[in-house]
């Protein structure tokens, strides 16, 4: 294919020298903000693939490091897809590479994660194999912690047959960076919402579950999953926040039957009362012991246990003794939340 460059409605469209001629078997699809520190070593994990029966899409998502990234693609841009648009967010980035996308399958990864290099060559197997319709596997956190050199099934794990239900209940956790699926399952389910929304990726498995789709999982580790800082327990609060909003958005716009309706509602009362921890953790560190209390107390009258109802009396009449229990014994002890998103 030869070295291209289009502008179409403020997206420019570069394709390399190298990019397969014929139709791919794959494409890859990779959003890109901020992340020109890590795009090299991700897209050297794309090149190294044992399966090569791919195109690699790009899309920078108007990113504010773009003259810094584009320095680092510069050797690999033969190799790619390379599109820039104006920052519309994650879901609508991967939506106009799954439109530019030729092949039926549509592997996704994110810009600063990395595949093994047998990754796309067992998910395809795999995949097809069983007659699915999207699979996905579990990868290796790793990062500036080396404590999180864990699994992701080992903190959001996958258990039974991935449909509706199991996906609506966060029994079975879909890693996006780890995920293949037919393209036209993707278009039949909408793609990922167009707005500035959180969990995105997990609304549009909800869909083509709720549509059919055969998803299955791997139980093999085939890629690292970087896990940065911002990322850990101490922005739970943004986490639970993203989980409930995710699940209230759930609630507005899929076509739920009752039961569902229900197990939805109690997700996101357990949810609220998780937030309600973090927040009283928060205020405690920080010194603010009423409010502290205050949402001890909230999260104890969403549910009610010993321990809470222990950290709501401690918090009012022994907080700075609360805060060096829980800094010697870890704040963990109080999480009462699943990674999940």
């Amino acid at each position: 294919m030869n070295d291209t460059i289009q502008n179409l409605e403020n997206v420019n469209v570069r394709i390399g020298r190298n990019v397969l001629t014929g139709t791919p078997r794959v494409s890859i699809v990779i959003p890109a903000y901020n992340s020109a520190e890590f795009i090299a070593e991700t897209l050297d994990s794309v090149l190294a693939q044992k399966f090569r029966e791919y195109e690699i899409i790009v899309v920078n998502d108007g990113s504010p490091d773009t003259e810094k990234f584009e320095r680092e693609i510069r050797t690999r841009l033969e190799e790619i897809i390379y599109i820039k648009q104006r920052n519309a967010g994650a879901g609508p980035a991967r939506n106009l590479a799954i439109r530019h996308a030729r092949a039926e399958l549509i592997a996704f990864l994110d810009a600063d994660d990395i595949w093994l290099p047998e990754y796309l060559a067992k998910q395809y197997v795999y995949l097809n194999r069983n007659e699915l319709d999207m699979v996905y596997c579990d990868a290796t956190l790793f990062g500036d912690r080396s404590a999180y050199r864990r699994t992701f099934m080992e903190t959001a794990p996958s258990d039974g047959v991935a449909d509706f239900d199991a996906i609506l209940d966060l029994r079975c956790n879909v890693i996006t960076s780890g995920t293949v699926a037919r393209r036209d399952q993707l278009m039949e389910a909408g793609l990922f919402e167009s707005e500035r929304v959180r969990a995105h990726d997990f609304h549009l498995w909800l869909r083509m579950a709720k549509l059919g789709a055969k998803i299955g999982y791997q139980r093999n580790v085939l890629l690292k999953y970087r896990v940065h800082p911002a990322s850990l327990s101490g922005d739970a609060i943004s986490r639970l926040e993203r989980e409930i909003s995710a699940f209230q958005r759930v609630a507005r716009t899929i076509d739920l039957s009752k039961a569902q309706q229900e197990r939805v509602a109690k997700l996101i009362t357990r949810l609220e009362a998780d937030l309600a921890v973090e927040q009283g953790k928060t205020h405690l560190l920080r010194g603010e012991y009423p409010e502290a209390v205050v949402a001890f107390r909230v999260a104890n009258r969403y549910r009610r246990s010993v321990k809470l109802a222990a950290v709501v009396l401690a918090a009012r009449f022994a907080p700075a003794s609360l805060v060096r229990y829980f800094r010697k014994y870890r704040f963990e002890d109080l999480a009462l939340v699943r990674h999940t998103f």
